[in-house]
């Protein structure tokens, strides 16, 4: 028989960003405590998280936690970085009346898990699961949840260091058809500053993993652009 019990000394965080051609998004769950009138005592947001079960391996909590929130399932998750600092459960005086609520302590140290994913944001069909999740822009976030802020910012650093080493795994954001601007605005945001269009294009060019299609984006008021393709079968020749 599988044991459902919790452990409330681990729990997962995943740091889910999509990219909507435009803005480099973060899947944001809201958090409600009730009052006992049933009116809102408070109402801010936390990254998609939860406790694990004992009889999970965290890789399948990952998977579980992001499912029972958002409904998304098969999607690729990275273990990224682990948070244990003392006392990061209870930073914000929300934070201690969140966790005495639930009837325990807020004295608890609680470790959690680091896992991120990227995402097209547009492939991805989210449903309600009990409780609001949304988009938010990642230079919006702000007063998320516990340390969650300092969780996210880890998880860019980490994407940062990635791409630098491994530049495809930014692919991983785009629709299945991009054009270069919608590359080089990935590449933008990710690294928080401005990159030369023609220096950026090119070394992008030399990449077999980029794959010119013949087709254009239509419906432009601008000259239509060339559209291209990630084909994941030629990261090995890379």
């Amino acid at each position: 028989m599988q044991n459902n019990a919790i452990n409330h000394s681990i729990s997962v965080d995943c740091v889910i960003f999509g990219f909507d051609s435009d803005h480099l998004n973060v899947l944001l769950v809201e958090r409600k405590l009730l009052a006992p009138d049933g009116s809102i005592d408070f109402a801010d947001l936390t990254l998609t998280g939860n406790h694990i079960y004992e009889s999970e391996a965290l890789d399948d909590a990952a998977n579980r936690i992001l499912f029972d929130l958002t409904g998304l399932n098969n999607i690729y998750l990275e273990q990224f970085h682990t948070f244990g600092a003392p006392g990061r459960a209870t930073r914000q005086p929300n934070d201690r009346r969140w966790i005495e609520a639930q009837g325990r302590d807020p004295k608890e140290r609680v470790i959690s898990v680091g896992y991120m994913a990227l995402l097209a944001k547009r492939d991805v069909v989210l449903k309600y699961m009990g409780r609001n999740v949304d988009w938010v822009p990642v230079e919006k976030v702000k007063n998320l949840a516990f340390d969650h802020e300092e969780i996210m910012q880890t998880a860019l650093q980490h994407i940062r260091s990635k791409i630098a080493l491994q530049p495809h795994v930014a692919f991983e954001l785009l629709p299945e058809k991009f054009t270069l601007g919608q590359l080089q605005c990935v590449f933008e945001i990710i690294y928080d500053k401005a990159l030369d269009k023609r220096n950026f294009r090119r070394k992008m060019l030399k990449y077999p993993f980029l794959v010119k299609l013949d087709e254009k984006l239509l419906g432009r008021a601008s000259k239509p652009a060339q559209l291209f393709t990630f084909d994941k079968s030629k990261i090995e020749n890379y």
